[in-house]
């Protein structure tokens, strides 16, 4: 009963119930609580990694825009993507088996 009693009176001094509720208040149940500012740091993360990944994307078609706003790159691009060719050539598309998806190898 003892051990009990030297632990909880610290709790009958006003002043630490005061500070002992301040900080259930602060932590909990206040607009500016602990947890939502975790919560707001965490999606602070989330958009700045979104940011970034979007900055290089943006790089990387700027790139692709530079080089296709030339005559070879506009060429180069029909020729590889979509298998383009002039009048008097002939093409040849060699596949090779590590370079088919497993779903058209199987069949």
């Amino acid at each position: 009963m003892t051990f009990k009693i030297k632990y909880l009176k610290p709790f009958k001094n006003p002043f630490v119930l005061l500070l002992v509720g301040f900080a259930v208040w602060m932590l909990f149940f206040d607009a500016n609580s602990w947890f939502i500012h975790h919560e707001l740091n965490t999606d602070i993360k989330e958009l700045e990694d979104e940011k970034e990944y979007y900055q290089k994307e943006i790089a990387k078609d700027k790139k692709a825009i530079k080089a296709l706003s030339t005559e070879e790159g506009l060429e180069k691009l029909a020729r590889e993507k979509y298998y383009m060719k002039k009048a008097d050539e002939e093409i040849y598309i060699i596949e090779y088996v590590d370079s088919l998806t497993k779903q058209s190898y199987h069949e």
